[in-house]
């Protein structure tokens, strides 16, 4: 009997151990809110983080941002709701994002920085805690406050945001262990280094449209003179 139990147990307790561990790195996120220096270094430098985290914290992001778009009282935002195209906005918020994270990635060896890409990109997800835990009730109190009230709304709105940003300059502090001054030289790099990787990517789909019309007014002469 009790070898008949072992392949079980053996292959319920990885599943368990895995789902044990995301939780884990879960709540890990609110120690990294709290305490930035020492959250972001044990984050990836001691493997505290998880990609699986990582994942959860922006698509939460995502859905708050709806959320936000689709809830929020009238009164404290101006978003035409009839003519929003929600994977549109979503695309907008993660397309830069990510292409942020690549340049940060790229720039890294001309800054001597340390973190890959993975970590990278696990520090800037986990910054995002602070957008989710603030605004998700701001869109109820937005519904039962006052416009006199707003002072309030955008304060925390603000703090919000505020604190994202501190939690993106910190964490990239501590993923390439720069000092202060270097890491904001750096972060302006990136602006500028994301810049270029946009535009290299318009020209390459500019020129990738010009080359598929081409073609197609080709193939379109070619049938227009033999038939």
């Amino acid at each position: 009997m009790s070898t008949d139990k072992l392949p079980i147990e053996s292959a319920v307790t990885p599943r368990k151990a895995a789902w044990q561990r995301y939780k884990a790195t879960l709540r890990y996120g609110l120690y990294v809110i709290l305490h930035p220096f020492d959250g972001f270094w044990d984050l990836v430098h001691e493997k505290r983080g998880s990609l699986a985290a990582a994942h959860t914290f922006l698509a939460l992001f995502l859905i708050t941002y709806v959320l936000k778009l689709m809830l929020t009282n009238f009164q404290f935002i101006s978003a035409p709701i009839q003519y929003i195209n929600i994977y549109e906005r979503c695309a907008s918020l993660v397309f830069p994002f990510l292409v942020l994270c690549l340049a940060n990635w790229s720039l890294s060896t001309l800054f001597d920085g340390k973190g890959h890409f993975k970590d990278i990109y696990m520090a800037m997800c986990y910054a995002l805690v602070p957008y989710i835990l603030i605004q998700l009730p701001l869109i109820l109190i937005s519904n039962v406050i006052s416009y006199d009230e707003a002072s309030y709304y955008n304060v925390l709105m603000s703090v919000s945001i505020i604190w994202c940003l501190f939690l993106a300059f910190v964490g990239l502090m501590q993923v390439h262990d720069y000092t202060p001054g270097k890491t904001l030289i750096f972060i302006v790099a990136t602006i500028f280094g994301a810049l270029v990787i946009l535009f290299l990517i318009l020209v390459f789909f500019s020129l990738l449209s010009d080359a598929v019309g081409y073609f197609v007014s080709l193939y379109r002469e070619i049938v227009f003179r033999l038939y």
